[in-house]
């Protein structure tokens, strides 16, 4: 893996850990979300990884992005505008499309950016101590990174909630609304992280990938396209040798070992 300077990347027994350190509330300026983009193009091409963590340094996952970026808003060309947002915007997508399982770990302010951030990620694991907030409205800006990130987990009606007020909430309130997976006490996050990425060890990776896939463009499209779907994606991993494994194992009531080949 490259050197970043606004991320760490650690990889190790096929769990890969990105901390974002940019300096106390970790937020974020265009070269860290350019570096976020290098970093999952990466990541996905290493066969060594198996899933991700994603974290920030500290006490704070992150509480968004510069203000310098946005306040510029105003002072350009609606066209140089549209083009610096969709660059923006495209790096979180490139985050999100990874084929592999993404885990977030949550904990001090999870705001604007950071919380959209969280919300490209498959799982989402809380400190009791976070503290979530959307406040674009506040700044005379609507959500820039993707409403529908939160329309697709929490429905229209709290989507409205949550956006045009821009208050605070709470861990309990998002995980009432599955906008994260669950909640557990600071001192067991990192733990609770581990244990939930660790479970993806022992599943077979080409078989993690196209359920993901499945998943994701299943939801937009009708239930005779994703039929055709899984069986076109299952097609393409037929002489896989963890499907082998896999079969085996079964038959022979025994734990399969998966290789990701």
């Amino acid at each position: 893996m490259n050197t970043y300077q606004s991320w760490n990347i650690e990889i190790e027994d096929r769990i890969a850990t990105i901390t974002l350190h940019t300096n106390d509330l970790n937020v974020m300026n265009m070269e860290s979300l350019f570096e976020l983009k290098k970093i999952s193009k990466e990541l996905e091409e290493n066969n060594e990884v198996w899933a991700i963590i994603l974290q920030g340094a500290g006490k704070h996952f992150s509480s968004g992005v510069n203000i310098d970026i946005l306040s510029k808003a105003a002072e350009i060309s609606a066209e140089e505008f549209k083009t610096n947002m969709r660059e923006m915007q495209s790096c979180f997508t490139t985050f999100e499309n990874i084929s592999k399982p993404t885990i977030a770990k949550l904990q001090g302010f999870c705001m604007g950016g950071g919380f959209m951030l969280g919300q490209c990620c498959d799982f989402r694991i809380a400190s009791e101590k976070s503290v979530f907030s959307i406040p674009l409205v506040k700044l005379g800006l609507t959500v820039l990174m993707g409403t529908n990130r939160i329309t697709r987990n929490a429905g229209i009606a709290a989507t409205n909630e949550l956006v045009l007020l821009g208050e605070k909430f709470n861990p309990e309130k998002a995980l009432q609304l599955n906008l994260v997976t669950k909640v557990v006490p600071q001192e067991k996050l990192d733990e609770s992280v581990k244990q939930f990425a660790n479970k993806f060890k022992s599943l077979p990776p080409k078989t993690i990938a196209i359920t993901k896939q499945i998943i994701r463009q299943g939801d937009k499209i009708p239930l005779e396209q994703s039929l055709e779907l899984e069986i076109e994606l299952q097609s393409k991993i037929l002489d896989s040798s963890d499907l082998k494994e896999a079969l085996d194992s079964f038959s022979n009531h025994r734990k399969p070992v998966f290789t990701g080949n």
